[in-house]
């Protein structure tokens, strides 16, 4: 007799499990399936088991696969990018573990595209090689998230869905459990377990405009910041630079992979500009281009630019990105006859829970991956699509840290920063995202951030709140007010950070990490 789907069963009686797991994309659920053998696993997740950032990732995965590539490449390209801030101990283990995490999804049910019984390898920006792998051509997340959601139906895997932690458990120093809302029934519960991880994903919902799902609001952050974790690098935020911008349609991401096939971009007077900006053109690091395109913006007083497709003629354009395709047709745009309207918007947060190389955070018992975690891969600005890959490479350390039995916890930063960011929530998400966008946004200065910080700390205090609106408003509020902090605190311009009134890099102030500790 076939074993029960996991996510149409209560949980069982018992409440103590080998590991939790917090989250349901691709970091939680590969966690969840390599932890396995260990015992039985839990998994939570506030929406449903599909309700993740890993089912929008369009452009691929990378990794040193290619014949004419090589680690010691990939590597250059990821401290490149990162703009002087990367780790590279942490880096190095991304590109070199990336192959091998490549076969163990191929194990999970992965199907990557292949062309003439190759693997397909894309280009993508500040990429030296192709060296992106797709499925389904743009819909590479949602492939990765669709094979490992059927993978884990397993009878030592337990899903609830709907289910949000509202804290951490902290007994002696250590992270022991969660405690948790029944979304469904209102009913408190709590979960045990000797190691808990975290995998929620980003906070793109702290901007209103954003590529990333309603459920990116940072929770896992702001839990691991409230019981005490350490989190670094808070301040950088990636701005996808090409986000379809269309009155009356929803914000909506067109692929790096596209400008990789060759797309243009293009103001209203129909000029390619991206030469004035950077000599890689459109194939730019993304902060680049995203500042490019907001400065076009501004000489024309516009509110976006145009993505042009139209001279791809050697490109199958509804094959090869069948998604984006689809979308466009559905608002009236076909991206092989017209251009597309684009304008940048949030994407990913570089920061988060500071983390070792085996996934520890700086609380003993408590892990965490993907964009949750600050691992020092990205720097200052994350690599076309290391992030896929960085959730797998750091999600199969955690589990085999785990399995050793070696426990302890990352080094603590040797200089910290106290901060109390305040208990006050926004009226609603939209009052925050707006505040966010026009207070941390692509350019950024004093005033503004001041500004957004005054009006955060304005915010009245709530009473404890008992849905996930009110929760995430709560949370998001407290990230928010983070990130400010560490942007006024940032004197120069870096990566993800641009600042109008210091717009240059200053590597003899700045060229190190601000870690943050809850006062």
């Amino acid at each position: 007799m076939p074993a029960p789907n996991p996510r149409e069963v209560s949980a069982p009686a018992r409440s103590r499990y080998s590991l939790i797991v917090i989250g349901s994309g691709i970091s939680g659920l590969f966690v969840a399936l390599e932890a396995r053998k260990l015992g039985p696993v839990l998994v939570l997740t506030k929406g449903s088991i599909d309700d993740c950032n890993t089912r929008w990732a369009q452009g691929g995965i990378a990794a040193a696969v290619g014949p004419l590539d090589s680690t010691a490449q990939h590597l250059a390209d990821t401290i490149a990018a990162g703009d002087g801030l990367v780790d590279e101990e942490a880096a190095r283990v991304l590109c070199e573990e990336a192959p091998a995490r490549i076969r163990d999804l191929v194990q999970y049910g992965v199907s990557f595209d292949s062309l003439g019984g190759e693997v397909a390898l894309g280009r993508e920006a500040a990429h030296s090689h192709s060296r992106i792998l797709h499925a389904g051509g743009d819909r590479t997340g949602a492939a990765i998230e669709t094979a490992l959601s059927a993978a884990v139906r397993d009878p030592q895997i337990t899903v609830l869905d709907n289910t949000l932690v509202t804290s951490l458990a902290v007994e002696r120093g250590r992270v022991t459990g969660v405690e948790a809302i029944a979304l469904q029934t209102g009913a408190t519960e709590y979960y045990e377990a000797p190691a808990v991880v975290l995998g929620t994903g980003g906070a793109g919902q702290l901007f209103s405009h954003t590529t990333n799902p309603q459920v990116a609001t940072g929770d896992g952050i702001a839990l691991a910041f409230d019981a005490g974790a350490e989190v670094a690098d808070i301040e950088f935020y990636q701005f996808h630079p090409t986000a379809l911008r269309l009155e009356g349609a929803p914000t909506f991401l067109i692929s790096e992979a596209v400008r990789g096939e060759g797309a243009i971009l293009r103001n209203h007077a129909g000029e390619a500009f991206m030469a004035r900006y950077h000599p890689l053109r459109e194939l730019a690091p993304r902060d680049v281009v995203a500042r490019a395109i907001v400065a076009e913006m501004r000489r024309e007083n516009a509110d976006g630019q145009f993505l042009d497709c139209t001279g791809l003629k050697s490109v199958d354009l509804a094959a090869r990105f069948p998604g984006i395709h689809a979308f466009c047709s559905s608002v009236g745009i076909d991206m092989r006859t017209q251009p597309i309207p684009v304008a940048p918007a949030a994407h990913y947060l570089m920061g988060g829970v500071g983390t070792d190389i085996c996934g520890r955070t700086t609380l003993p018992g408590l892990f965490a991956c993907g964009e949750t975690a600050c691992t020092g891969v990205h720097g200052a600005n994350r690599l076309a699509s290391n992030s896929l890959m960085e959730t797998v490479v750091f999600g199969k350390r955690v589990v085999e840290h785990i399995a050793s039995g070696e426990g302890g916890a990352a080094r603590s930063a040797p200089s910290l920063s106290p901060i109390s960011p305040g208990e006050g929530a926004p009226p609603t998400h939209a009052a925050l995202q707006d505040l966010m966008w026009r207070s941390a946004g692509i350019e950024r200065d004093a005033s503004s951030m001041q500004d957004g910080l005054d009006t955060i700390n304005s915010w009245s205090r709530p009473g404890t709140p008992t849905t996930r609106p009110a929760f995430e408003r709560r949370q998001m509020a407290r990230l928010s007010a983070l990130m400010l902090h560490a942007a006024l605190a940032r004197t120069e311009s870096r990566g993800g950070h641009y600042r109008s009134d210091y717009p240059s890099r200053d590597d003899a102030r700045w060229r190190r990490q601000q870690v943050w500790v809850r006062e």
